[in-house]
This record gives C-alpha cells, structure tokens and sequence, in this order.
C-alpha cells in the first residue's frame, strides 16, 4: 500500500510540473497570432484599418461559434491529450500560412481556423485540471495555471519585442512554431494514467454515486435561466475586450511602422506582469471572496479602459492604461474558476 501511494504521488508531482509547463508553452499558441496580426497586416502588407477589423471579427466570430463544439469534443473523448495536440498544430500551421497568402479571404479564413481551433485549449485545460486534482483543489490549482499562462505570455511577448526590434514583425510566426513544438511535448509529458475522465466531465468524486451519475444535456444551456444570464455577460464582456489591444496596436503601429510589433509587446508585457500576482489571489479567494463581485469588477475595469485610451495617442500613455487589462482579465477568468454541478448545470 505504501509503493502504491508513494507512486500516485509521484505520478501527481510529475502530472503538477507537466501542467506548469503546458500552461507556460500554449500561452503564445491558444490565441494564435493574436493582436500582431493586426501590426502585420498594417504594416507589413499595408492593410487599411477597415479590412483589417473584419478579420479580426471574423476570426473572433469563429471562436465564439466553436465554443461549444469543443467543450463538447472535450467532455466525450478520453483522449484530452490528443485533442490539445492536434489543436496546437492546427493553429500553428493556420497561422504561419499567412506571410504566403496574399488575398483578403484566405487569411481571414485561416485566422478563423485558428481562432476555432484555439478555443479547445481552454476547456481542454480545465477538465485535465479537474480530472487530476479533483473539485477542492480545483480552484487554487486554476489560478496556478493562469499565473504560468500568463508568465509564458509575458516571456513570449518580451521575446516578440526584443526579435521583432531587429528582424521585424515575421519574427512573430518563428516564435509561435517554437513554442507550439514545445507546447505539444509539455502536452505529452502529462500522465495518462493521472487523469481521472468521468472527474474530468465534472462528475463528482464520490464513490457511492457510482454509475447513475453523468453529465447534464444540452438542453441545460436552453433551460438554465442563470446560465444564460451568465453567457450573455462574458459574451458581452469578451465582444468589448477583445478588440482593445489590437486597436491599440494598430494606433501604436502608426506612430512608428517599425516598432509596431515592439510597441504591441510592451503592451501585452505589462498586462501579463499585473496578471501573474492577479491570478494567484483570484484562485486563492475567488471561493470566499465570490465570482460576482469579481466578473462585475471586470467589468467596470473594462469599461474604465475603453474611456482612457482615446485620451491621449502617447505611447506611455497607451501601456500604462494597458496595465488595467492584467486587473480586468483575471477578474473575469474567475469565471473559469467555478466549480460546477455537472449534472444540474448549476453553480
């Protein structure tokens, strides 16, 4: 008895570290190019500010509308694993195909692959999270995974900058192909054997409830006054945010063309060093602390920012409000952190 409880804790300690680094390498991976693809199509290919935001609402629509699909994709296959790997190569290839591709469609459409393919990552994480430490450490070890996420962020978009200073914005789509290899080997090295999949689903642990439990249906999300409530919200508030930092970008970008993508780092840098210690309090007292009152600072966060930025175009100006970003976000990805009722589609 005592190999075999030294052995599942090892097994544990290993799939711990191999999470650490997952979280880590896919942070510069899930949302594929992100805002530089809107420095690059500005600067690189001379793009207007119109064609532009419609890429970028078409890719951002395409994730929206792969959402469930992959939480459902998720919930069926054992093989989570598997899953994160071949969306990792899938947004990886989308992504490095557009220095070649030269028309307004096929980057758009390779931009909405990417996006589609990117949101699996999220609840991929979440249910392999769920399925090895179980729902009372669940919270605190999501906010472990943001703070690696977001520290991968700031280490990628630190290297972005420094790179881009000297070989210019395609410098991006090298770093991307690096650290997807890396991802999917950090993928790889999580033990099979330490994820629990009926867990996973959201199952409880409890022995005694056996095989009468499983998950709610679909018609959860048609029926659940609360969730739909709370949908609608993080749609809205995703709606909002998502086209700040590349508006910002494209303002940077035309000041100086040739720090765009420098400029676009420092930006995203200085968000992710606010979200590291954010997420570790988050996961720490979103249980005492509640998600409401965290997504509503969220949201008065980002309502805050969206009426600084027009104030001035100076560059120091633009970072500085960016910090608020690191406060809004993680506040917001207290939602992630909720421990749900699978069966009930409560929360």
């Amino acid at each position: 008895m005592g190999t075999s409880d030294s052995q599942g804790k090892r097994v544990l300690a290993r799939a711990g570290v191999a999470l650490d680094a997952t979280n880590f390498f896919l942070a510069d991976v899930r949302d594929a190019l992100g805002p530089y693809l809107a420095v690059y199509l500005l600067t690189e290919r001379q793009r207007d500010a119109a064609s532009i935001g419609v890429v970028m609402s078409i890719a951002t629509v395409a994730g929206i509308l792969a959402q469930t699909p992959a939480g459902a994709v998720v919930d069926a296959t054992k093989a989570k694993r598997a899953v994160m790997v071949a969306a990792a190569v899938l947004v990886t290839t989308a992504s490095l195909l557009v220095p070649w591709l030269s028309s307004f469609w096929p980057v758009a459409i390779s931009q909405a692959t990417a996006h589609a393919a990117g949101v699996v990552f999220g609840p991929a994480l979440a249910a392999v999270t769920l399925g090895i430490v179980g729902h009372g450490a669940f919270t605190k070890r999501i906010g472990r995974n943001e703070s690696f996420n977001h520290a991968g962020n700031a280490c990628a978009a630190a290297a972005s900058g420094a790179l881009a200073y000297f070989w210019g914005p395609k410098v991006v789509f090298y770093l991307l192909a690096s650290m997807a290899v890396a991802s999917i080997v950090s993928v790889l090295t999580i033990p099979e054997r330490s994820i629990d999949h009926d867990l996973a689903r959201g199952l409880h642990d409890a022995p005694s409830q056996g095989r009468d439990d499983h998950p709610s249906g679909l018609s959860v999300l048609l029926t659940c006054r609360p969730l739909l409530i709370f949908a609608g919200c993080a749609i809205m508030f995703h709606f909002a945010n998502a086209a700040m930092l590349p508006l910002v970008g494209q303002k940077l970008a035309l000041q100086d063309k040739n720090l765009g993508t420098s400029l676009m780092s420092a930006c995203i840098v200085a968000a992710q060093i606010v979200m590291v210690p954010m997420a570790m309090l988050v996961g720490a007292k979103a249980d005492a602390w509640g998600r409401k009152p965290l997504f509503l600072i969220a949201l008065l966060v980002l309502t805050i920012r969206g009426c600084l930025y027009p104030l001035s175009d100076n560059p120091y100006w633009l970072v500085g409000v960016q910090l608020l970003d690191g406060v809004g976000a993680e506040c917001d990805l207290s939602r992630d952190r909720c421990r749900p009722d699978a069966r009930h589609g409560s929360f």
